[in-house]
């Protein structure tokens, strides 16, 4: 068995073969969010914070950092990001950019283990970012591609993600540490994109035996209904072998997959997260509760007939 522990300064969070999914909340992110990178650029953190408490609120396990603003101190505004995050909530983070001076940035100030999104198989970013993992003792997001791009071919993105692991088992960096992206594309694009996710997610499962995840909304770009797309794709790739995925927690449609998959998969031992989050208020006149009254003083019933 597989685990990966990430954790803030109070809370643990496991993502592990035979274990719930873990839903990485994706909002606090500025791409295509105009108004919030031009707030996270000017120091007001509001949003973030209103974001990262719905989130939560919404059933989060951890929520995804990003700091990605155009011509903007990315380092500077991810750290504070981060502190302020750690701040109003204990969940882990998942500090998320492509720039590594903003990854160290958020690891220095960083309370707990991380999960860092992300490294790639190209050579040049595997000695830029692996070496900061192993001093900061934190985890991983590998994805599947590298100077070629990203390929069609499942093999090949396979090839690449045994390469990411090896070469972090070179820098001491255990493939429990090591959570695979496979690359999710929009299946209104690519016909065979959804097939070839759970192929490779099987085989990094039962091959590589490291954890998985990916950016779930991807799948379903360009499509009308995204939450349905979104819901049936994470409910399959969860059978295929996924742990876990950054994804929206305040669409309902898919936390219901998420967690109605876990019941499935027997990941949710008696159901009990399921009649926790579902449960309905008793009904009037139940035990306990306050007597029914009828809908009308003195009203007469229908009678048999």
């Amino acid at each position: 068995m597989t685990d990966t522990v990430i954790s803030s300064a109070t809370r643990e969070v496991v993502i592990g073969f035979d274990r719930p999914f873990v839903i990485i909340g994706e909002r606090i992110n500025p791409t295509g969010r105009k108004i919030l990178a031009a707030e996270m650029a000017a120091g007001d953190f509001t949003r973030v914070e209103a974001d990262a408490h719905a989130q939560v609120e919404a059933g989060a396990h951890m929520l995804d950092v990003n700091a990605g603003i155009p011509l903007a101190d990315e380092p500077a505004i991810l750290a504070r990001a981060i502190q302020l995050v750690q701040s109003i909530t204990d969940v882990p983070l998942s500090i998320d950019s492509s720039i590594v001076a903003a990854l160290a940035a958020g690891l220095a100030v960083y309370k707990g283990k991380a999960l860092v999104n992300s490294v790639t198989g190209e050579d040049e970013r595997l000695e830029a970012v692996l070496p900061l993992i192993k001093r900061y003792g934190a985890a991983v997001i590998a994805i599947s591609n590298d100077e070629t791009g990203i390929s069609q071919d499942p093999d090949v993105r396979f090839a690449v993600a045994r390469k990411i692991v090896e070469r972090a088992s070179d820098y001491g960096i255990p493939a429990c540490d090591v959570v695979v992206d496979p690359l999710v594309m929009p299946v209104g694009a690519v016909n065979q994109a959804g097939v070839q996710v759970m192929r490779l997610v099987h085989r990094l499962r039962t091959e590589l035996k490291v954890n998985t995840s990916c950016g779930a909304s991807n799948i379903s770009f360009g499509l009308p209904n995204r939450d349905g797309i979104n819901s049936a794709f994470l409910t399959m790739a969860m059978s295929a072998g996924m742990t876990s995925a950054i994804t929206n927690p305040l669409h309902v449609e898919v936390v219901k997959a998420i967690l109605g998959a876990d019941v499935m998969l027997g990941h949710d031992p008696d159901c009990a997260r399921w009649i926790r989050r579902f449960r309905e208020a008793p009904l009037p006149g139940a035990a306990g509760s306050e007597p029914v009254r009828g809908r009308r003083e003195g009203g007469h019933r229908r009678r048999p007939v």
